[in-house]
């Protein structure tokens, strides 16, 4: 069973089509005349820290670079004119890896640019900045999106640029009373910006929040949204981990986006790109051979460590890798209060090297120890039922580690339950998605889902490759949303957290392929004017508040059957008990159920309610035909 998730690939995975890092421009000439002056040695001011740190009222910045083993460090930018000066070589701490500078006479409401010129021929930008500008993509960005954005220096210097400034625009805060929904009781919309809406911004995005909060859904899970290489990109191809990225707005409206879904009951999932880094990274740059990072690198393998990986291997066993990714986690959960991360390829933070499937996915000790430090230190921030959700498909016996530690695991059943809309049932098996299967010991930590960016689209494949018997017929869009509707009330039935990808509540029925399988795809808003359409968004929306608004659908007492064409999950909670039944074959089938109790059954699908004359449920139900039985009225 769990061969099926190593095919995936994961998030990260996909990104080939993406720009390949290791492509730099070539050095330009020396801009310094040798010899250039040893550098300094003095202790860093107070005050300073990573990056960037403003005193005197903003009229002076304080401006940092970790950099071991190398010879200089210039400041250059909008302050000097983009001149290596000889006041603007910078000192070098007495610990010998940081270099630091303090720029005077500031005006605290202006933007500037800046770049550290390394070894005298290396121009990098700053890996703590908040905003940088891009000369190949930033002339892309529209101002609606990005009223303001300062021009790019063009006839100064090359390469991506840093931007500081100490007054920046101050986001106020609304609502800061939000309870983040139980672990056990969320519903997770993942959300990719640049295909939700045709103006793919925050400001966008918010338009649709009544969408959403009929739905029923408690949390939006963002694709990445930090500085990636280019703009259209899913953003799993990270260079600035500090850093909104511009094309989907400014600092302020993805924190005013956060605020207003914190205000209409949502909480807001980041997801962070840890496993690796592409060649647009200062950090790469730094100890970059031109192939790959070099062996002195503070953060990165030269090789990778795993099989799957894209760009280059963090080394999360390096001092320097654990500092920089628990300042870049603190910043996103202090500065923009975000409710949770997902944390992508996190089987890949590994220094155990192995090429094969099985190895990587053995459990790994160093691995387990690596999370759980990381979620240590989350806690350490927040301990308020914060967030940590892990793209790992590991061995069942390191998630459950890591699930007593209260870390939450994607759990794929795309294959199978695809398997069953289509209606091919010896493959339709759905039941590893039950936390019992993966000898967990709460549901909580266990977050499954038909769909998400990285699987092909259920409807797609009904339309495509669907079964027939008769006159019913699968590949027809009324049949196939049909089907999508009865996967639906199972998989809400199913106790746990749960995850739903985009449109997949209208039946979104492009392939993942489309346009290339990280291209912009068609965002089909007018699915909504479609009657067949909108009546799965309208049972998504019923399973969705049953399941929020009933606490038998959190309950761990249940039985099932899901091998069959006939399947069902019986769900028991003090004096009630709900059983979801289904039809997945495309003949009639009849059913024998024990339901537990005669009586009365009231159907909570809208359907007729039945009365059992003994506690075994015998009927014959019509291919797609389901029903969602309950002994007590539901909420």
């Amino acid at each position: 069973m769990k061969k099926l998730f190593y095919c995936l690939l994961g998030a990260s995975l996909i990104i080939a089509s993406c720009k390949k890092s290791g492509t730099f421009p070539e050095p330009e000439p020396l801009p310094i005349t040798p010899p250039i002056p040893s550098p300094t040695t003095y202790s860093l001011p107070a005050g300073a820290k990573d990056g960037v740190a403003f005193i005197n009222g903003g009229t002076t910045a304080i401006v940092t670079l970790f950099a071991p083993s190398k010879s200089s460090v210039y400041l250059i930018g909008d302050f000097n004119d983009w001149q290596t000066l000889p006041t603007h070589q910078m000192k070098l701490a007495p610990d010998g890896n940081t270099w630091w500078i303090q720029i005077d006479n500031l005006n605290p409401n202006t933007e500037y640019a800046y770049q550290f010129l390394v070894d005298a021929g290396l121009k990098v930008a700053d890996p703590y900045c908040e905003k940088v500008l891009d000369p190949n993509n930033d002339s892309y960005i529209s101002t609606v999106t990005y009223p303001n954005l300062k021009a790019y220096p063009t006839g100064k210097t090359t390469g991506i640029v840093s931007v500081m400034q100490a007054n920046q625009p101050v986001y106020s805060w609304k609502n800061g009373n939000f309870t983040r929904p139980v672990k056990d009781n969320l519903v997770v919309y993942e959300l990719l910006i640049r295909d939700f809406t045709t103006e793919h911004n925050y400001t966008s995005t918010l338009q649709k929040l009544d969408y959403l909060v009929s739905l029923g859904i408690n949390a939006i899970e963002l694709m990445p949204v930090t500085e990636f290489e280019g703009n259209l990109s899913w953003g799993y191809n990270v260079s600035y981990y500090f850093a909104p990225d511009k094309y989907y707005g400014t600092k302020t409206a993805l924190q005013n986006f956060i605020d207003e879904c914190h205000g209409r009951g949502i909480a807001v999932i980041m997801d962070m790109v840890f496993n690796h880094s592409f060649g647009q990274s200062p950090m790469v740059q730094l100890y970059f051979d031109g192939t790959k990072p070099t062996t002195n690198s503070p953060w990165f393998n030269p090789d990778a460590k795993h099989p799957y990986n894209v760009g280059y291997d963090f080394n999360h066993e390096s001092p320097a890798t654990k500092y920089f990714v628990k300042a870049a986690i603190k910043h996103w959960m202090q500065q923009y209060k975000v409710d949770g991360f997902r944390f992508d390829l996190s089987k890949g933070f590994t220094q155990n090297f192995s090429n094969a499937d099985g190895a990587f996915a053995a459990y790994d000790a160093s691995r387990v120890a690596i999370w759980k430090e990381y979620n240590s230190y989350i806690k350490s921030i927040d301990p308020n039922n914060f967030y940590v959700i892990l793209e790992h498909f590991a061995d069942a016996s390191e998630e459950k580690v890591l699930a007593e530690d209260g870390m939450m695991l994607w759990n794929n059943i795309n294959y199978n339950m695809n398997e069953a809309t289509m209606g091919w049932i010896p493959t339709s098996d759905f039941s590893w998605g039950f936390f019992n299967k993966h000898n967990f010991a709460k549901s909580e930590n266990l977050i499954n889902y038909m769909e998400s960016h990285d699987e092909e689209r259920l409807t797609f494949k009904n339309v495509s490759y669907g079964n027939a018997s008769g006159g019913y017929v699968i590949k027809d869009l009324t049949t196939a949303l049909k089907r999508d509707e009865m996967a639906a009330a199972f998989l809400f039935a199913i106790p746990g957290p749960k995850m739903i990808w985009q449109f997949g509540e209208l039946g979104y029925d492009y392939s993942i392929d489309y346009n290339g399988r990280t291209g912009d795809k068609p965002i089909k808003w007018d699915y909504y004017n479609d009657s067949r359409r909108k009546a799965l968004y309208d049972a998504y929306s019923k399973f969705i508040k049953l399941k929020k608004n009933n606490s038998i659908f959190s309950s761990p007492t249940y039985t099932y059957s899901t091998t069959g064409g006939i399947k069902y999950i019986k769900l028991t909670n003090g004096t009630n008990t709900v059983v979801v039944i289904g039809n997945f074959d495309v003949t009639s089938q009849t059913a024998s159920i024990d339901f537990g109790a005669s009586g009365t059954w009231i159907d909570a699908t809208g359907g007729s309610n039945i009365n059992l004359g003994s506690t075994t449920f015998g009927a014959t139900l019509a291919p797609g035909e389901y029903h969602i039985y309950s002994k007590q009225a539901l909420n």
